[in-house]
C-alpha cells in the first residue's frame, strides 16, 4: 500500500465476493481495498461481467488451458487496473461543480489533509486565473487507492493432471501468487493471511517481480497479516532469508474480526500494538541484516538503508475516536475498516437479501462457529440462505454440500483423495462411522453436531456477486454465507461511501448503539467468552497437563492485558468510567475462575 495515499484507512479483504471488485468501486477516490484471489471460478465470472461492462471483447480462459488459474487471476487484475486508470483519468478532467466525482474525491479526504485545505481555499476564490492554476495542481495530485490482493495461505490444495500427475507449482495458493506477480499492477501488495506456508513462501524466492529496484523501491510488495509480534518476527525472518522484504505487517485482532478467527493465547490487541510500537526499530534492524545478506547472495547487491515497514491494524474499529487513537498512540499508518463497509453498496458487493440481514443483525446473531471446513473458528451470521439450505438438507436426511470447487478438500480420513468435511461424501462416511462406535448419547450428539456444522464456503462466500450481477456461479447453487465481525451489531443501515468516510473521519456519526463498549473492551469480552468455552469441560482440563498449562497462560495474559489498559491514557474518550468498570468486572470474574 502507498501510504502517501490520501486516506488513512483501507478496506480489508472480506469473504470471496464481498470485495472482489471493490477497487473498481473505490480506488478512483484514493481508497485502497483488497481482492481475494483464491476462487478462480469467481474471478472468471467477474472477468466475463466486467469485460462486457467495459465494452471489451471477453475471451474465456478454460480449465483445460495450462496454468489457467494463474492466467485468470492475472487477466482479471489487469482488467481491474485498466478500468481504474480510465476512471481516474475521467475524474481528473471533471468540473469542480456540485455532484461531480472530483468534488467527491476531495470532500472525502481527512480534515487535516493539506490537499483538502487547498481545495477548500480554491472553492472560495474569485480570482479566476489563480483559481484555475490551483485547480490544475489539485488535479495533478489525484492518485488512486491501491489494488491489493489476499491469499489465505492455508488454502493451498494440490492440483493434478487428468492422468493423476502432480502439477509442479500448481497448488491453489502458489498459482494465485503467480497470477498476481504476472499481472501489470504496480504499487500493489499481496497480503498473506492465516499463518506461514513454507511451500508458498519458498516460491516467493523465484518471483523477481517482488524485488526492489536499484533505488530500493518495490512495485509489488509483500504484506503479512499477523495477530502478534512473535508471528511477525518469525515470518519476517523466514521471508528475509529468501530475499523477500515484508513491506507491511497488518495486525489483526485475534477474535474481534470477521471471517476466520485465530485466537491468541489471551494476548489483547492493545498490548500487542504496544510491543510493535516499542520494537519497530529492533524488528527492522533484525530483518534488514538477514535480508541484505540474502540479497547479496541472490542478486549480488545490498542496500545501505532498510526499506520501510508499515504497520496497520484492523479488527472491531467502530468510531472516529478509536481510529484516531490507534494512529496517535501506536503510530499506525492505516486502519482497516471491514465489517461496516458491508453496508456500503458503493464499496462492496452484497446481495439485497443478505444486506437486509446485516442491517438487522444484533449481537447474538454473529457467532464464533465451527462451520469452516478448515477446522478454524469462523465468525458467522445466522439466518443466511446458506444456513437455511444446510438445515433443509439435514432435515431431509441428506446432509452435506455438493463439492464443486474443492479448495478446502484436505481430509483423508476415509479416502485416498482429499475431500472436504462440508461435502456430502465426507459427512455420509463420518456419520456412518459415528453410528458404529456406540458412543454415549451426549458424546455422540456432540460429534454429530460438529460434522453437521461444516458448511461449503467456496460457493457460499462467492454467490453474492453472482446474485448482484445476475450471473451463474455454480448451477442450482445460489445460497449465500457471510462472515461479518461482531462489530456489525453496531451498524444498522445502508449508507453511502461518503457517509461512511465521514463517519471514519469524525464528520458524522452513524452508529446507533450509543452504549457500545470500546473496541478494546469488546475484544476482551470476546476473549472471556472464548475462555468460558474452553473451561466448560473442567474434568478434561484437569486430566490434560498441556491444556491446563494453556488455560493458566491464557488467564495470566488476560490479567496483564487488563492492567495495561488500566494504565493506558487517552483511551475511551467520554467513557473512561465505563471502560475501567468493564476492566474491573472482567478481572473479578477471572479471579473467580479455576485459572
Amino acid at each position: 500500500m502507498n501510504y502517501s495515499s490520501p486516506h488513512r484507512f483501507h478496506i480489508p479483504v472480506m469473504g470471496l465476493a464481498y470485495t472482489v471488485d471493490s477497487p473498481i468501486k473505490v480506488a478512483r477516490f484514493g481508497i485502497s481495498s483488497v481482492i481475494s484471489i483464491v476462487e478462480d471460478r469467481l474471478i472468471e465470472m467477474m472477468r466475463s461481467h466486467y469485460y462486457q461492462t467495459a465494452n471489451l471483447p471477453y475471451q474465456p480462459i478454460a480449465i483445460h488451458e495450462e496454468d489457467y488459474r494463474a492466467k485468470r487471476i492475472a487477466d482479471y487484475l489487469n482488467l481491474v487496473n485498466v478500468i481504474v486508470q480510465e476512471q481516474v483519468e475521467k475524474l481528473k478532467t471533471a468540473a469542480f461543480e456540485k455532484g461531480s466525482e472530483i468534488i467527491k474525491y476531495f470532500e472525502m479526504l481527512p480534515e487535516d489533509s493539506a490537499l483538502k485545505q487547498l481545495y477548500r481555499q480554491m472553492m472560495k476564490m474569485s480570482d479566476q486565473p489563480e483559481k484555475e492554476k490551483i485547480e490544475s495542481y489539485l488535479r495533478s495530485q489525484i492518485v488512486p487507492g491501491t489494488i491489493d490482493v489476499n491469499i489465505m495461505t492455508k488454502v493451498d490444495r494440490e492440483t493434478f493432471t487428468k492422468e493423476g500427475t502432480l502439477v509442479e507449482d500448481g497448488s491453489d495458493a502458489v498459482a494465485a501468487l503467480r497470477g498476481f506477480v504476472k499481472s501489470n499492477l504496480s504499487n500493489s501488495s499481496v497480503i498473506f493471511s492465516a499463518g506461514m506456508n513454507p511451500r508458498l513462501y519458498n516460491y516467493l524466492e523465484h518471483c523477481k517481480e517482488l524485488d526492489a529496484n536499484e533505488e530500493g523501491v518495490f512495485t509489488k510488495k509483500v504484506v503479512v497479516k499477523v495477530s502478534d509480534y512473535r508471528s511477525a518476527l518469525i515470518q519476517g525472518k523466514y521471508l528475509a532469508k529468501k530475499g523477500i522484504w515484508v513491506s507491511e505487517f497488518r495486525i489483526e485482532s485475534g477474535l474481534n474480526c470477521g471471517g476466520h478467527a485465530f485466537a491468541t493465547e489471551g494476548y489483547l490487541l492493545g498490548p500487542i500494538l504496544e510491543e510493535f510500537k516499542n520494537k519497530k526499530q529492533e524488528l527492522t534492524d533484525s530483518l534488514f541484516e538477514i535480508y541484505n545478506a540474502a540479497q547479496q547472495k541472490k542478486n549480488n547487491r545490498s542496500f545501505d538503508t532498510a526499506p520501510a515497514i508499515v504497520y496497520s491494524v484492523q479488527g472491531g474499529i467502530g468510531t472516529h475516536e478509536e481510529d484516531e487513537f490507534l494512529h496517535t498512540q501506536y503510530g499506525i499508518e492505516s486502519t482497516g475498516w471491514g465489517t461496516p463497509f458491508l453496508l456500503v453498496p458503493e464499496a462492496t458487493t452484497v446481495d439485497d437479501e443478505t444486506l437486509q440481514l446485516l442491517c438487522a443483525a444484533k449481537e447474538n446473531d454473529v457467532v464464533l462457529s465451527n462451520n469452516s471446513p478448515l477446522g478454524v473458528r469462523f465468525h458467522y451470521l445466522k439466518g443466511t440462505s446458506s444456513a437455511k439450505e444446510k438445515a433443509a438438507r439435514i432435515s431431509k436426511g441428506n446432509p452435506g454440500s455438493p463439492c464443486t470447487e474443492k479448495h478446502l478438500a484436505f481430509n483423508t480420513e476415509f479416502t485416498k483423495e482429499p475431500i472436504c468435511t462440508a461435502s456430502k461424501k465426507y459427512q455420509k462416511l463420518k456419520l456412518e462411522q459415528l453410528q458404529s462406535l456406540e458412543l454415549p448419547k451426549h458424546e455422540y450428539e456432540k460429534q454429530v453436531q460438529e460434522v453437521l456444522d461444516k458448511e461449503c464456503l467456496c460457493v457460499g462466500l462467492s454467490n453474492s456477486a453472482a446474485l448482484n450481477y445476475q450471473q451463474t456461479f455454480v448451477k442450482k447453487l445460489e445460497a449465500v454465507t457471510i462472515c461479518p465481525g461482531p462489530n456489525i451489531a453496531n451498524f444498522s443501515k445502508v449508507v453511502s461511501l461518503q457517509t461512511m468516510t465521514d463517519h471514519i473521519y469524525g464528520r458524522e456519526n452513524i452508529m446507533e448503539n450509543k452504549s457500545r463498549p470500546h473496541m478494546f473492551i469488546a475484544e476482551l469480552n470476546l476473549y472471556m467468552n472464548y475462555l468460558r468455552e474452553q473451561l466448560a469441560d473442567s474434568a478434561a482440563i484437569e486430566q490434560d497437563a498441556k491444556k491446563k498449562k494453556y488455560i493458566t497462560s491464557f488467564c495470566n495474559n488476560l490479567r496483564e492485558g487488563i492492567q495495561y489498559y488500566r494504565n493506558l491514557k487517552g483511551v475511551a474518550i467520554g467513557g473512561r468510567e465505563e471502560f475501567d468498570a468493564a476492566l474491573q468486572a472482567t478481572e473479578d470474574e477471572l479471579n473467580g475462575l479455576l485459572c
